[in-house]
């Protein structure tokens, strides 16, 4: 297990060599279930398959798909959930593994012992391997912040030079009292020190939660149960009918059920620093930055992830973005890269955004100094329709030819245009945007459709076929 050559802080991604599998039952739903966990190409990210339901829908690990925080994280796409993501999670991005596809087959992954270390033990079995895409990172600059006031929770992400963690946890009680901890690295703590930190409750939570639908498949053999009041041999026999517990359990004299002992004497906080960290993944990037947290649980953790996002949203897509295609840069000197066109005929300014084989967003700046203007109603300039096609078509054409391999010894030549529609006229001072989908892409022949819009109206509409073709030498 700390066998680590393969992990190991590097500026690609990373996925695993080989499939890998663990089987158990679920925490809060206590259902059977088997993760598979299988390499996937650059700059998938972290994705769940339920293979057990008709179609296997695949939900990707990040912040808008979390529906539920009550003791767990839970993420749902198109009304299908899975819970509990936060301790495989925590072990995929604490081995700084990108992108990987985990199957289930069931709604929740195993919780084995309550603790990250099972799934790092078959992750770092299934080797780390380096990809080629390289690894991008969101830098913090400014200190972004989220308080509940009445449970006295803080959590803060301040500028630093690396990912670090710093936790206290204060409970009224003399089996935890207060614990802080500290993680500077990744590499250096997380396998070792944070890992086999196992999830935990408190005696008198225990019936609530079960009444709640919750810790249906709890045992003392995956958490760690705090004696947080005297507990009369009443309500022991109570929680043993409950959980339908067969073996012995009792109040250990260390204040924890059965007298488990624990990892760590601070063992409850370094869990709350794995949950962290799996919370924290659902950014869909890593940070660099130093998140400082007293009493935080999922919802505080969640909460800061959205307030990181809001800031960062827009740096976030771009890199995202960037990771898929290196060569955009959403300026005009990448459109100059890949586009054959030059003035006067280049009429897309700016790529907002694009994602290979999907869509793209571009704009193109209508300004007095159009050379068209000077022979097209001179005295009313109205830019030419054909050329607001043009636009959309060279938009298309900058979205296709990042789909495919080797984009710049290809060009494209459009061969129909259909179901064309002018709605409004465009004017200097106009900015127009077009949004671009790639309908159909086969054997060098796709289709395209169209909208330009001026301050969020249609302008012009259009469906479009090109073919793909070699540039000459």
């Amino acid at each position: 297990m700390n066998d680590t050559k393969n992990y190991q802080h590097s500026k690609y991604q990373k996925t695993i060599g080989k499939e890998v599998s663990i089987s158990g039952i679920g925490l809060h739903t206590g259902v059977e279930s088997t993760a598979i966990f299988k390499p996937a190409p650059p700059n998938s990210g972290i994705l769940f398959k339920r293979i057990d339901l008709k179609d296997c829908p695949e939900i990707l690990a990040d912040i808008d798909h979390v529906i539920d925080i009550s003791r767990g994280t839970t993420i749902s796409q198109n009304g299908v959930r899975i819970h509990t993501v936060e301790h495989v999670m925590a072990a995929v991005v604490g081995l700084q593994i990108d992108n990987v596809l985990i199957e289930l087959t069931n709604k929740e992954p195993p919780v084995m012992d309550g603790s990250a270390q099972p799934f790092v033990k078959i992750l770092l079995d299934a080797t780390i391997v380096e990809q080629s895409a390289h690894r991008d990172e969101l830098i913090i600059d400014q200190t972004i912040t989220y308080s509940d006031p009445q449970r006295g929770v803080d959590i803060h992400v301040l500028p630093s030079d690396k990912f670090r963690i710093t936790f206290m946890t204060d409970y009224k009680f003399p089996s935890l009292g207060t614990q802080y901890t500290a993680m500077y690295s990744l590499e250096d703590d997380f396998i070792s020190r944070f890992a086999p930190a196992r999830t935990f409750c408190f005696f008198s939570e225990i019936r609530e939660l079960k009444e709640l639908g919750l810790i249906m498949g709890g045992g003392i053999d995956n958490a760690l149960v705090f004696l947080d009041r005297e507990v009369k041999d009443s309500e022991i026999a109570t929680i043993r009918k409950m959980f339908h517990i067969k073996s012995e359990i009792f109040a250990g004299e260390n204040g924890i059920m059965n007298g488990v002992k624990l990892r760590f004497s601070n063992e409850p906080v370094r869990h709350k620093v794995v949950d962290l960290i799996g919370d924290l993944s659902l950014l869909g990037i890593p940070i660099r930055g130093h998140v400082i947290a007293a009493r935080s649980g999922h919802a505080a953790n969640v909460e800061l992830v959205k307030r990181i996002k809001q800031v960062y949203g827009k740096k976030i897509k771009e890199k995202k973005l960037r990771q898929k295609d290196p060569k955009v840069k959403f300026d005009i000197q990448a459109i100059l890269q890949i586009m054959p066109h030059r003035y006067p005929f280049l009429l897309v300014d700016r790529i907002l955004d694009v994602e290979p084989g999907k869509i793209v967003h571009a704009i193109k700046n209508v300004t007095m100094n159009e050379p068209f203007f000077q022979g097209h109603f001179p005295g009313q300039p109205v830019m030419p329709g054909v050329l607001i096609l043009e636009a959309m078509a060279q938009a298309g054409g900058f979205l296709i030819l990042n789909s495919i391999p080797n984009p710049k010894t290809k060009l494209m030549y459009f061969t129909a245009i259909d179901n064309t529609r002018f709605r409004k006229i465009v004017v200097p001072g106009d900015q127009v945007e077009f949004e671009i989908h790639l309908v159909k892409f086969r054997m060098g022949t796709c289709k395209i459709k169209g909208t330009a819009s001026v301050d969020g109206e249609i302008v012009a509409e259009a469906e479009m076929m090109a073919s793909v073709v070699d540039r000459r030498e």
